[in-house]
């Protein structure tokens, strides 16, 4: 066989290969500002707003509602909390319904750290703010376009 004939062959061989690789997804860099406000008294309500923004330059404004049940009593308001997402792929991964433990505690000042999951893709927030609460609490998280 000649030289030129192994090279269009070798060539040929390559790019089949890379055709038939699969496409690496690239987690993005995604991160959510946040206010937040509610209240518990062993069933916990919150709500508020945030936007998201990735390293890719796309930014997503979101409504933030979160529920649910557990050891819990008191009132606070959280502002200008930061977020950071792992395992996103394309930004609107992040909507949706996320299941959060989470445990908190203050006066006058309070501050708050929740991790929380959907799937593959992982939430973590932190913030400082006014109120008084106590106590341990489970449930939903859900962020949807606004």
């Amino acid at each position: 066989m000649n030289a030129n004939l192994r090279l269009t062959l070798a060539c040929l061989l390559a790019a089949a290969a890379l055709s038939a690789a699969p496409a690496q997804a690239r987690d993005l860099e995604c991160k959510l500002s946040f206010n937040l406000s509610g209240w518990s008294v062993f069933y916990k309500t919150a709500s508020g707003t945030g936007v998201v923004t990735c390293n890719d330059g796309r930014s997503l404004p979101v409504k933030i509602t979160a529920k649910g049940g557990g050891l819990t009593f008191g009132k606070s308001k959280i502002e200008n909390g930061t977020g950071k997402f792992a395992g996103v792929e394309r930004i609107e991964d992040v909507l949706g319904t996320y299941v959060a433990a989470e445990a908190h505690a203050g006066a006058v000042k309070s501050s708050k750290a929740t991790a929380m999951t959907k799937g593959d893709i992982s939430l973590a927030l932190a913030g400082t703010g006014k109120g008084f609460d106590i106590g341990v609490g489970f449930g939903k998280f859900v962020l949807e376009r606004r």
